[in-house]
């Protein structure tokens, strides 16, 4: 194993092109990647984990203990995502952990490429690529509002 990746932690959703963990890894993210977006969604945050001129920030403000749904900002992560994906950008995506939030938006990112079915299986899939993903109850009922399959 290379020294860039020994202490790698975070992973690909979509190999070479989107990327998830947390806000401690955006800076290797772009630094070994070649990110061009960071979808961060920290409500919390004030500015890009790791503020660089060449990488566009979108800030999408989840709370990663809402008491309700926020499916609306869910569906704005992953519509950013997806479209800079199918732009052609590689992109980026993270919570503070990189465990409930960044797994939620994982799930529907998966579903909206079509890579999984239902919200069962793209979280088994997301959790086989990173151990760390843990959808919280209202995080779940908010995936499940949007993509209620």
């Amino acid at each position: 194993m290379n020294e860039v990746n020994k202490h790698k932690n975070y992973q690909a959703l979509v190999e070479d092109r989107i990327y998830f963990g947390g806000a401690s890894d955006v800076e290797d993210m772009i630094k070994n990647e070649g990110i061009e977006v960071i979808v961060d969604l920290r409500g919390e945050a004030t500015q890009c984990a790791y503020p660089d001129g060449d990488v566009q920030w979108i800030q999408v403000p989840l709370g990663d203990n809402a008491t309700g749904p926020q499916d609306q900002l869910f569906q704005q992560a992953i519509d950013h995502v997806v479209e800079a994906y199918h732009n052609g950008k590689k992109v980026g995506f993270h919570c503070a952990g990189g465990g409930g939030r960044t797994g939620a938006v994982a799930v529907g990112t998966l579903i909206t490429l079509g890579k999984s079915q239902t919200i069962e299986e793209a979280e088994a899939l997301a959790k086989s690529i990173r151990a760390r993903v843990n959808i919280k109850p209202a995080q779940r009922e908010a995936i499940e509002k949007l993509f209620n399959t």
